[in-house]
């Protein structure tokens, strides 16, 4: 019997460690499956490698509850695990409240369950220094959360960190409630009655009259900029010119601008983690990734004021001069709710854009779904780019939107304002001209939008080889496409409340096949402004245009009527 039973033990011990082995390589395998399907070759994203010292910030005298300011202790913790060649600085639960916090090198912020960060309101401990905002070089307040030159960064837990946004921007009436807008008023600032807009303070208004998109290309010297403090609002998490950074777990929320800025950042990982603004908040973006190289965004939801994950390069001549663009970059299993873009490139990509791929993201609500935009002036090259299983609902303007006369305003504002004034005239090609080309989408939902489609180039510079296949949307009006070449729609099936389903202004080289829409109107199609009396589309399939530059030059077939 104790044979019998030391051998069934054997079978088991051997069994387990079998499983216990398997378990382990579908894990390692899940791993490798990171880069499966990958349209471009890129190497694996790094993660930092962080020693194993650790460090609490309550040994450096730390205090919870809110009221005592803790840069002190945060920045003891963090210097006394460095000597150490690095390692965990551990915030618990409670409420700490600090200045600036400047990262090293070898470091892991880990904010526990229950902890919030809270950065003060005191903005004279956020002194001015040179640095890079919105895509321009110039001097700005230093962040909250701020490294430069670094190799291994790391945020983790499951920790709050608030970065006091509502002190440092402007609010306009049309975005809040009246028992909203009455809050804000009582805390003081000042009102330009006139705008119905709320500022910080007097300054900050003086300061916002000429500015570009926040930045004062006027001002030139420290002095200069000085004077203007208090509107020189920073993003909330600032890491540049750095290698493998991850952030992994964190809620990172109410950010005086953009909320997590890398810059120039090789081996970027954000996952598992929570961003949000509140919904009004000027230039509340969540993710803005720019000139980056190997970067993983996954698992991770947003909820905010401006576009969510956005991808960038650098603007006009300063993005040109930099050189850097962002590529090899994964986007997937990503949610973002409210903003004004779900996945958003530009508008400034003067570097360019290149080995971008988005798969599984769901945007609800959000005010644009995939969003690409730029304009004459920035140059750039947008390129090799795929995307695919985005599911959109309830989408207020356009679920895909490709605008190359970007004005700085959200396409809900750009719409209620009757459109961009369009100069529709060619001017010559340079380095100022931005391109799009090379695009895939494919495997798409729209669930309820203002617009399916709008693909808008230049005149000088179509956009060129987009091709959309697998589409299924319902909305109030379908596609507009203006000034693009090589443009293939195929396999869509489109519920579309307006009689014209296709609007096509200088279109080129496009193919339209398998479409299916419940419009039998005279205006299905409308080509370069005229009317369909000389062509109806009705349930298409291969239907073909070589060119659309006038009717009678146009080929078509199947289910067309001429």
């Amino acid at each position: 019997m104790k044979t019998n039973s030391t051998n069934l033990l054997c079978i088991l011990a051997a069994f387990l460690a079998t499983c216990f082995s398997g378990s382990i390589q579908a894990q390692k395998s899940k791993k490798t499956d990171i880069y499966s399907g990958i349209e471009f070759k890129m190497s694996k994203v790094q993660e930092p490698q962080i020693p194993n010292n650790s460090v609490n910030i309550k040994d450096f005298g730390a205090v919870n509850g809110g009221y005592t300011l803790n840069t002190k202790a945060f920045a003891d913790a963090i210097e006394a695990v460095s000597k150490k060649g690095g390692g965990k600085v551990v915030i618990p639960p409670g409420i700490w409240l600090t200045g600036p916090i400047i990262l090293k090198s070898n470091i892991e912020l880990h904010a526990e369950t229950g902890a919030l960060i809270k950065f003060s309101t005191d903005k004279s401990l956020y002194p001015i220094i040179e640095t890079s905002f919105e895509g321009l070089n110039t001097w700005r307040c230093i962040s909250p959360i701020y490294g430069k030159n670094l190799e291994n960064v790391a945020f983790t837990g499951n920790g709050v960190w608030d970065g006091s946004g509502e002190v440092w921007r402007q609010v306009k009436k049309s975005k809040l409630t009246e028992s909203q807008w009455k809050k804000v008023i009582a805390s003081g600032g000042v009102l330009n009655e006139k705008k119905e807009s709320w500022y910080p303070s007097e300054t900050f208004m003086k300061a916002s009259i000429g500015a570009d998109q926040n930045v004062r290309l006027d001002l030139k010297t420290k002095e200069q900029f000085e004077a203007i403090h208090d509107f020189l609002r920073p993003v909330m998490v600032s890491i540049q010119n750095s290698k493998r950074v991850l952030f992994d777990g964190p809620v990172f929320q109410n950010s005086p601008a953009w909320n997590i800025h890398p810059l120039m950042v090789e081996d970027l990982i954000v996952r598992n983690v929570t961003v949000r603004n509140p919904w009004y908040s000027q230039n509340g973006d969540g993710l803005d990734v720019e000139s980056c190289k190997n970067v993983l965004i996954e698992n991770s939801s947003f909820d905010v004021g401006d576009d969510a994950i956005c991808i960038k390069s650098g603007k006009d001549k300063d993005g040109r001069d930099r050189g850097v663009p962002c590529e090899n970059i994964i986007v997937r299993n990503n949610i973002v709710y409210h903003g004004h873009g779900g996945v958003t490139v530009g508008s400034e990509m003067s570097g360019g854009v290149k080995n971008l791929h988005v798969s599984n993201c769901t945007f609800m609500g959000t005010d644009v779904g995939l969003r690409f935009k730029s304009t004459r002036g920035r140059g750039g090259i947008v390129e090799n780019i795929y995307i695919s299983d985005i599911f959109m609902t309830d989408i207020p303007s356009q679920a895909i939107s490709f605008d190359l006369y970007y004005g700085g305003k959200s396409i809900a504002e750009t719409l209620a304002e009757g459109g961009n004034k369009i100069n529709t005239k060619a001017i010559p090609v340079n380095e100022e001209t931005p391109q799009f080309k090379n695009i895939l989408i494919k495997n798409i939902t729209i669930s309820g939008a203002y617009q399916a489609v709008f693909l808008q180039g230049l005149p000088e510079m179509n956009l060129e080889n987009i091709e959309i296949s697998n589409l299924t949307a319902k909305a109030e009006k379908g596609f507009s496409i203006i000034d693009a070449n090589g443009i293939k729609i195929t396999n869509a099936k489109l519920d579309i409340k307006s009689p014209t389903i296709f609007e096509i202004y200088n279109g080129k080289n496009m193919s339209l096949k398998n479409v299916e829409f419940n419009s039998t109107s005279a205006k299905a199609v409308t080509i370069d402004g005229a009317a369909s009396e000389k062509i109806e589309l009705v349930s298409s399939k291969d239907v073909n245009y070589s060119k659309t530059t006038t009717i009678g030059e146009t080929v078509s077939k199947g289910a067309v009527k001429m």
